[in-house]
C-alpha cells in the first residue's frame, strides 16, 4: 500500500469508538485523520471531548489527542477527509440508518458496529472467517444506492462471537438445535464498574434485545446469497438467554447441541482448531493466527485467563462433553469489545480492503 488510508472513526468519544481509536494505533493499513462525535462534543480537541471518560486500558494514543472532533451530523464535510469511516454512534437505529446511508452516499464506505443495518437485505454481516462471500451484495447494494464505491457493512452482535464460530466449523455434522446461555460484560453496555457500581457482585439476568439477536443473527451468518440478498439459514434452531455478569470484558457462553450427524469428540475439536479463513490465509494485519482454539482444563476458559487470546481476536472453547439430553455441550469465551466490536470491525475492513472493496479515493 502505497500510503496509509484515511480513516474516520464515528461516535469516536464512545467506548467501542475508544476501543477503534486503540486498536487503530499503529495499524499499517489505515490512519485515523477523523473523529465525529455529537454536536456537544464537536470543535473540541479529542483529548478535551473524552475528558475523564477515556474507558482503555491503554493511554489514549498521542495522534488522535489534538484532533478537532467533528459533528458527525456534518455528512459531505466529514466525508471529504477520509477514504472510508467506522460507525459506532449513539442514535437510535432509524437515525444510524439514515446517517450511514448517508455516508455511502457520499461515496464513503462505511464499516459499522452497529445493529441497525444487519437485517438490510443487500448488506453483508460478515465474521470474516466464517461468512466473507456475503460481500457479494455489496454490488447489489451500490446499485440501489446509486454509488460506485460507497456501501454499509456490518459486523454481528457481540454476544455470537463465543459459540457461533464453533456452530460453523461444524457445518458439516448438521447442528440442528442448540440452547445457549451468554454470560455477558458490562462493557457490552458502554460501562465499567465505576459507571456502573450496582453491578458489582450483581447478575441482571435482563439485556434489552440480546436475545432475539442472539438467536437470529447466527441463521444470517450461516446463510446465502441469493437474488443480491443475504437469504438466513432456517438451521440450526437457537433459542438463547442473555444474562449481564460482573466482568469488564469477555462475554461467555454455555451451549448444547443437537446434531444429525454421529460424531466424536476428537473429530469436533479437530474441526475447531484447524478452522480457519480467508483472514489467515491472506495474513491480515488484525487477523489471530489460531482463529479457535480448543482447552482441554475442566476450569477452561476463563475470562481472566483467556479474554486477551490473540490479542481479543481468538476464539477460546472448552468443556466440550456429551450431554444426557442433548448431544454435546460446551463453553465458549470471547473478548465483546475487541472481536466482538471494534477489532471485528476492523478485521471487515481489512478484507475488504484486500479484495478491492475499500481504496483510496
Amino acid at each position: 500500500m502505497e500510503r496509509k488510508l484515511r480513516v474516520g472513526v464515528l461516535g469516536a468519544t464512545g467506548m467501542v469508538g475508544q476501543r477503534f481509536i486503540s486498536l487503530l494505533e499503529n495499524h499499517p493499513w489505515y490512519e485515523v485523520v477523523t473523529v465525529a462525535a455529537s454536536p456537544r462534543s464537536a470543535g473540541k480537541t479529542y483529548e478535551e471531548a473524552v475528558a475523564g471518560r477515556w474507558k482503555m486500558a491503554a493511554p489514549m494514543p498521542e495522534a488522535v489527542k489534538k484532533l478537532t472532533v467533528m459533528d458527525v451530523n456534518e455528512v459531505e464535510k466529514v466525508a471529504s477527509t477520509v477514504d472510508f469511516v467506522f460507525s459506532a454512534v449513539d442514535m437510535t437505529k432509524e437515525q444510524i440508518r439514515a446517517i450511514e446511508e448517508a455516508y455511502a452516499k457520499t461515496e464513503t464506505p462505511v464499516v459499522s458496529n452497529n445493529s441497525a443495518h444487519r437485517w438490510t437485505p443487500d448488506v453483508p454481516m460478515v465474521i470474516p472467517e466464517v461468512n466473507p462471500e456475503h460481500f457479494e451484495v455489496i454490488a447489489a447494494q451500490r446499485k440501489r444506492l446509486g454509488t460506485e464505491r460507497g456501501f454499509i457493512a456490518v459486523k454481528p452482535n457481540c454476544s455470537i462471537q463465543s459459540y457461533a464460530p464453533a456452530l460453523a466449523a461444524w457445518r458439516e455434522f448438521e447442528p440442528y438445535e442448540v440452547v445457549a446461555t451468554t454470560y455477558q460484560a458490562i462493557s457490552g453496555a458502554g460501562k465499567t464498574f465505576q459507571d456502573w457500581p450496582e453491578m458489582v457482585e450483581n447478575i441482571i439476568p435482563y439485556i434489552g434485545g440480546e436475545e432475539e439477536k442472539s438467536e437470529q443473527e447466527p441463521l444470517r451468518i450461516l446463510g446465502r446469497v441469493e437474488g443480491g440478498e443475504i437469504v438466513k439459514a432456517t438451521e440450526p434452531v437457537i433459542t438463547c438467554q442473555c444474562i449481564r455478569v460482573p466482568v469488564l470484558d469477555g462475554h461467555t457462553a454455555a451451549v448444547f447441541v443437537k446434531f444429525r450427524k454421529k460424531v466424536t469428540k476428537e473429530e469436533l475439536v479437530e474441526k475447531l482448531v484447524s478452522f480457519k479463513g480467508l483472514p489467515q490465509e491472506l495474513k491480515l494485519p488484525s487477523a489471530p493466527e489460531q482463529f479457535i482454539r480448543y482447552m482441554e482444563e475442566d476450569d477452561r476458559p476463563q475470562v481472566k485467563l483467556d479474554v486477551d487470546f490473540e490479542n481479543g481476536m481468538g476464539i477460546s472453547i472448552g468443556r466440550l462433553r456429551e450431554d444426557t439430553v442433548y448431544d454435546w455441550k460446551f463453553v465458549g469465551l470471547s473478548h465483546n469489545t475487541v472481536r466482538g466490536a471494534a477489532g471485528g470491525a476492523i478485521l471487515c475492513a481489512e478484507l475488504l480492503t484486500a479484495q478491492g472493496y475499500i481504496s483510496a479515493k
